[in-house]
């Protein structure tokens, strides 16, 4: 078996089923296996796989064990001797999964390989690779800042500017489409799972760059993101909290207790400040306070001030 494609869905056959689709159509001349773990959501994908694609492993968590976990489960059944772990809100453009496989043989130094993102509309989904946190570029985060200044180093996006092709050595690549091979996912110890949601992307390229191995990006293999798929439904302060409380415990564990208590001071001035220019800006624009940008804005920093003041305790038991 050369490849085992794992997909962790929740909430998301419609799209689970595009994606089996493709890459059914658009995968060819290596030996696979599809294995499909649902999170606790009960949706209707065993029945649709069934139905549509029986060759498809399927198993059923009972409950919503989380991203790293979830993977995990379905590893320990898999075959392959390389893993491409995907999101099930993804689309192949082309024959994205034998250009990554190809890659992966090829590059001596090769720890982990991604590929090129899109948005829906076909624009560059720019989280397809990332930087590693840290205090500063998780303080200057924002899409103003992004826009201005898309190469800077803070977030780790240059290599999708890059005129020239073929693979660029980056800081990680996006959960939603990572592949590997198996004795390198052993040897990292699989997907951490002091995660429930997020940063488990982060933590494995970590591990993957302390072999002395590289995570690479393809951005010759393309693939569609819908993005949101998995989580439209879940609520957005939990997504918001979720986040926050990921790259505190990566930062913690990666850097030390004092530089994650720094990270949660720092997301307190940082909500904070925001807060006030929001509040400063209400009544200047009233018209404001019925705009949805505004209200996500203000509801998005009010959740993060709440964490960083320890008031969001609930996310202890994730």
């Amino acid at each position: 078996m050369d490849l085992s494609i794992i997909i962790v869905n929740w909430n998301s056959h419609q799209y689970l089923r595009k994606c089996i689709a493709s890459i059914v159509s658009e995968t060819h001349a290596l030996q696979y296996e599809l294995i499909v773990i649902d999170g606790g959501s009960f949706d209707g994908c065993d029945r649709m796989l069934r139905e549509t694609y029986p060759q498809v492993r399927f198993i059923q968590s009972i409950e919503n064990i989380g991203f790293a976990r979830a993977n995990n489960v379905a590893f320990h059944v898999s075959k392959g001797g390389c893993v491409l772990f995907l999101n099930p809100d993804t689309e192949l453009m082309g024959p994205a999964i034998n250009i990554m496989y190809d890659q992966l043989q090829r590059i001596p130094d090769v720890g982990a390989v991604g590929c090129k993102l899109l948005n829906s509309d076909g624009t560059v989904q720019t989280s397809c690779i990332q930087s590693m946190p840290t205090i500063l570029n998780q303080i200057l985060d924002s899409d103003f800042l992004r826009a201005r200044w898309p190469k800077s180093a803070l977030w780790g996006t240059s290599p999708l500017y890059a005129g020239d092709g073929g693979p660029k050595v980056v800081n990680a690549i996006a959960g939603a489409c990572v592949m590997m091979r198996r004795e390198i996912f052993e040897q990292v110890g699989l997907f951490s799972e002091d995660y429930f949601m997020y940063a488990e992307d982060i933590d494995l390229c970590h591990k993957i760059k302390r072999t002395g191995c590289q995570n690479y990006y393809v951005p010759e293999a393309t693939m569609i993101h819908h993005g949101g798929g998995s989580s439209q439904t879940a609520a957005s302060d939990f997504s918001v909290v979720m986040m926050r409380e990921s790259i505190w415990r990566f930062l913690r564990k990666t850097r030390g207790r004092i530089y994650g208590l720094g990270y949660r001071a720092s997301m307190l001035v940082s909500s904070f400040v925001r807060l006030a220019l929001l509040v400063a800006l209400f009544p200047i624009h009233g018209a404001r306070r019925h705009h949805p940008s505004w209200n996500h804005s203000f509801q998005k920093w009010r959740a993060i001030l709440r964490w960083s003041l320890k008031r969001e305790e609930w996310v202890k038991q994730y």
